[in-house]
């Protein structure tokens, strides 16, 4: 029986972090240099620990802090790392562990293991940071220590700086270190854009499966499972980028949908439209897809036209992309495409430029259009400091609104939902009211809703797209009836 995979987990290069590492130290030392501070002291950050379930003996599976993991790559919990600034040497502080280790986790590996592995100039213990980083230190006065230290513009959350025995003896930066190694997260090197294609085309193909298999009946919950299994047993990819969210009917309009609340646990019905939102991630670099079909492979003329209202935006955004354009362009523009679409199916009247300024996008499309892609789902570095986000509905939701740079990765994923919570006070509103066919609106309560999401890479001369799924009604349907993919010609 042929597998019903084509992938090979590809062997991941040790060089990767060892190049990240020179990247971010030539982006310090720049910055240092212009402004006028000696290059000497050690960059120095935290890894992960791993985290019981509350109060019980239960452990979580670990995944390396994303900064820890884009320097170092190292798996395992309860490690430092520092860079010497003015050698360019690094260094991993291995925790020093018990011999019954040895009984219950397996054999502990010798300081030589993590050398090799991790392809670090030394490795010591971390009750060893004092004594090493002082004896390595060749500046005057106190060495310093530039610490992780600043706010996630996603989760307006703060990075943790590290913490250990002996601090006090070194001089503390907690400025300098985040800004600079946010943005070289930002532009992707040709070993990290592997992976993330991998991620991408092993997450492809299970969101193919699952087109295939999808049936009126089901959980949504095994629509989850089958995208889980196919990418983690032909990918090897234990971890998922996020919570996978399988939205269907009036589900597919809840933007966060597959949360503890609202579980992915609704059977589906025949002439239900799905959303399935489901990104596998591979060596710490992940992938996020959105695919929206009908539960039973056929679109009804209404889906149809919401589904290619939202595609012909997608469409449009990917064939526009370049270094230098605009991201809050390419929301508007986004925005506009869908807009006109809803006016040709008779859903809004009036002008297309006057329901803009209205911003009657945001009523059907309350997120951005897309964020940047790498360790993190929603990658480092989307506002760089001093840079504000818009108080405009929809674009305050942008999780950026950078200018496009040849080597990133970004999302490409406009939707058109129909929420209550959004329509009804539009609706009624006196400065949008005139534009909605209320008989028309009335016809897509509980409709859901469709995105349409890609991973495209910011190339030269344009972009290319990463994510290969059917995106054609044509295309969905035939291989929801069997054909291959891609299909033939």
């Amino acid at each position: 029986m042929a597998s019903p995979s084509s992938l090979t987990p590809p062997p991941v290069p040790p060089e990767l972090h060892v190049t990240n590492r020179e990247t971010l130290l030539n982006s310090l030392r720049r910055h240092l240099s212009e402004s006028s501070r000696p290059l000497y002291g050690f960059v120095l950050l935290q890894g992960g620990e791993e985290q019981n379930r509350y109060d019980t003996d239960h452990t979580e599976l670990f995944r390396q802090e994303s900064y820890f993991a884009y320097l170092f790559g190292v798996r395992e919990p309860g490690f430092y790392g520092a860079i010497d600034i003015a050698t360019g040497k690094s260094v991993l502080f291995a925790p020093r562990l018990p011999a019954e280790y040895a009984v219950w986790l397996g054999e502990i590996e010798p300081l030589s293991y993590f050398k090799e592995r991790y392809m670090v100039s030394m490795v010591h213990y971390t009750d060893e940071i004092a004594t090493v980083l002082h004896d390595e230190y060749k500046g005057s006065g106190k060495p310093v220590l530039f610490l992780l230290h600043g706010i996630n513009t996603d989760s307006d959350l703060f990075s943790k700086p590290a913490e250990f025995q002996g601090i006090d003896k070194f001089d503390t930066d907690l400025t300098t270190l985040h800004p600079v190694l946010s943005e070289c997260r930002v532009i992707k090197s040709d070993p990290e854009l592997a992976l993330i294609q991998f991620a991408n085309d092993i997450s492809s193909e299970a969101h193919v499966e699952v087109m295939r298999k999808i049936r009126v009946g089901m959980y949504e919950y095994q629509l989850e499972s089958m995208f889980l299994h196919h990418t983690y047993m032909y990918g090897g990819c234990r971890h998922c980028s996020y919570t996978c969210i399988c939205a269907t009917g009036d589900n597919s309009a809840v933007l966060h949908y597959g949360h503890a609340a609202a579980p992915n646990d609704r059977i589906l019905e025949d002439g239900d439209l799905a959303l399935l939102d489901m990104g596998a991630e591979y060596n710490f670099y992940g992938s996020d897809i959105t695919c929206s079909y009908p539960v039973n492979g056929k679109f009804t003329p209404d889906q149809a036209l919401i589904y290619n209202a939202v595609l012909d935006a997608h469409n449009a955004v990917i064939s526009t992309m370049k270094p230098g354009v605009s991201w809050l362009g390419m929301h508007k523009l986004a925005e506009k495409v869908i807009l006109e679409s809803l006016k040709r199916g008779r859903i809004l009247v009036g002008n297309v430029d006057d329901m803009m300024v209205k911003r009657l996008g945001a009523v059907f499309m309350p997120h951005g259009l897309g964020h940047l892609l790498g360790i993190d789902t929603h990658d480092t570095g989307g506002y760089p400091k001093g840079t504000e986000r818009s108080k405009e509905p929809g674009l305050k939701s942008l999780r950026t609104t950078r200018e496009l740079q040849e080597g990133m990765v970004i999302t490409v994923e406009p939707g058109c939902y129909f929420i209550d919570a959004l329509l009804v006070p539009a609706m009624g509103n006196s400065n949008t009211t005139k534009f909605f066919n209320h008989e028309a609106v009335s016809r897509f309560k509980g409709f859901g809703g469709v995105r349409i999401e890609s991973d495209v890479l910011v190339m030269a001369n344009g972009c290319k797209n990463m994510t290969n799924v059917p995106r054609e009604i044509s295309e969905i349907e035939a291989v929801m009836a069997g054909a291959p993919w891609p299909l033939d010609k």
